[in-house]
């Protein structure tokens, strides 16, 4: 890849990675639409560990505060501060991270059709708009219990689908248990951070075993670009979020789906 390509893509995974419109679809579909090769694995894991460390940074004071206290919580056997977030953390990351493992070639291999993005695109943006249409979403993230981490990791595992969203699926999920925007989108984000790390993980481990000729100015630039562009979507969409809601995320997915059918599909 040349440098203009990386730095575009890295901005697209920046951008998308934790805003509820899915990063998966937008880099599927970016080098169809511009007639791009294939980014390769080595890309995929710069922007995972440049959109990591942006989510690690942003919350970083929350990240040091919850393991501190799992810690104290698991050598004093009760919990304490945010030991119970946690544990629904760690609940909370376990289903992506089964599915992941045991289904990631067929997530990979058949489930990455065009078709599928924009059905998922339409369906799951939807889905988002009503859940943040309905009254009673006044639960705060110190009211969440094992059944509701749970729950939400689920969704977290249906994100695995293209076009579906990793944090559309888990904020969608809080949100229809009741919790408030701010706490569906705390805590989505937090449970971005170990399952992020897994697949860094996995993306390490196939560069490792593979023969890729890995270009250190692409890998670098890759993933600043991506680092810089997630934390400030981060930060924009939690300034942002309680001012214009989720409907401009459902509203663009509705655009992107309509786009999709009527130039790829149709």
């Amino acid at each position: 890849m040349d440098t203009l390509h990386t730095i575009l893509l890295g901005i697209i995974q920046g951008i998308t990675e934790f805003l509820p419109i899915s990063s998966s679809a937008h880099l599927i579909l970016a080098p169809i639409v511009m007639g791009w090769s294939d980014q390769g694995i080595a890309f995929d894991l710069a922007v995972h560990l440049g959109t990591l460390l942006a989510v690690m940074l942003y919350f970083y004071r929350d990240i040091k505060r919850i393991a501190q206290d799992s810690f104290t919580s698991a050598k004093h056997r009760q919990f304490i501060g945010q030991g119970r977030l946690g544990l629904f953390l760690l609940i909370g990351t376990l289903p992506a991270a089964v599915a992941g493992l045991l289904l990631l070639d067929l997530i990979d291999n058949q489930l990455r059709s065009i078709e599928l993005i924009c059905f998922t695109t339409l369906f799951f943006g939807l889905l988002l708009g009503w859940a943040d249409w309905r009254p009673n979403r006044n639960r705060h993230i110190d009211t969440l219990n094992w059944k509701d981490a749970l729950l939400i990791g689920l969704a977290q595992a249906v994100s695995l689908i293209p076009g579906t969203s990793r944090s559309g699926a888990t904020i969608t999920a809080g949100l229809l248990l009741g919790l408030n925007r701010e706490a569906a989108s705390r805590f989505s984000f937090l449970l971005a951070i170990p399952i992020t790390a897994l697949a860094a993980s996995a993306k390490l481990v196939d560069v490792a075993v593979s023969d890729v000729d890995l270009n250190w100015l692409s890998f670098a630039i890759g993933a600043i670009t991506a680092f810089i562009t997630a934390l400030t979507a981060i930060h924009l969409f939690l300034k942002w979020l309680n001012h214009f809601g989720l409907w401009p995320y459902v509203i663009y997915r509705v655009f992107l789906a309509t786009v999709i059918y009527f130039l790829l599909i149709k």
